[in-house]
């Protein structure tokens, strides 16, 4: 079956001499893996893999057959052309970072528009913002709500957080309780959107012990959910 279908690249991998397996999320199918045959074997065929860059968006028109785990790309084009994305070298950071972490967590092979477009918005806010060392901590936070463990924002008074259970708590139970500046910065992010994101001010150790939470937080609650490898370039940059 000949389709069109809106994608977001989340990976590519050498596969063989000249050939490229992609890994897309889509809009019309969820996670969707691509054979892109002979693609490295000439100069025609090397310019078009700017296409399968991390996180770029794409509109591909494909040969899809449901029962097959490797799908066919007839025709490529871009469905938004980064500015910046993949130029700046602390966005490209984000996205090497980001690209990782969707990589990991997007396992479905079902559509889920809601999320797409979540995705593709904020990737276009980020390619257009001049402030964003703040973005991906917003973002990992946002997308735990399609996810299905976005912190509960009751009782958002309360002195502590627990991370397993995802609630605010009046008491400290132990290991999973957070408080202090962790805290404050989760209560802030839970009622900011991207527009408003360059009004948060923190230092680069609190970004980063943010993160480190953030990540803890997606590791209880994803059982095979791992530390992306990228996560000490993206550190070493925003130090």
């Amino acid at each position: 079956m000949r389709a069109k279908n809106n994608s977001i690249v989340l990976s590519k991998l050498k596969y063989r001499d000249y050939d490229l397996i992609v890994k897309c999320y889509t809009e019309e199918r969820g996670i969707v893996s691509y054979m892109l045959r002979g693609v490295l074997k000439s100069k025609k065929g090397l310019s078009k893999t700017v296409y399968y860059q991390a996180l770029s968006q794409i509109q591909i028109e494909e040969n899809y057959k449901p029962n097959q785990s490797l799908h066919f790309i007839s025709e490529v084009k871009f469905n938004y052309i980064y500015k910046s994305l993949h130029t700046n070298i602390y966005k490209s950071a984000i996205v090497l970072f980001l690209s990782e972490i969707l990589s990991n967590v997007l396992k479905e092979e079902e559509k889920n528009k809601d999320l797409f477009h979540f995705i593709e918005a904020a990737l276009q806010y980020l390619d257009n913002e001049d402030q964003f060392s703040n973005f991906h901590l917003l973002f990992l936070l946002k997308l735990t709500r399609y996810l299905g463990f976005q912190p509960e924002n009751l009782n958002n008074d309360y002195p502590y957080f627990n991370l397993e259970s995802g609630v605010f708590e009046s008491l400290n139970y132990g290991i999973y309780s957070i408080s202090g500046e962790n805290l404050t910065l989760l209560k802030r992010l839970l009622g900011t959107n991207f527009d408003a994101l360059n009004t948060i001010k923190i230092n680069a150790k609190q970004r980063q012990e943010f993160l480190n939470m953030l990540l803890y937080y997606f590791e209880l609650h994803l059982g095979s959910f791992k530390k992306p490898k990228s996560l000490q370039v993206l550190n070493e940059v925003f130090h």
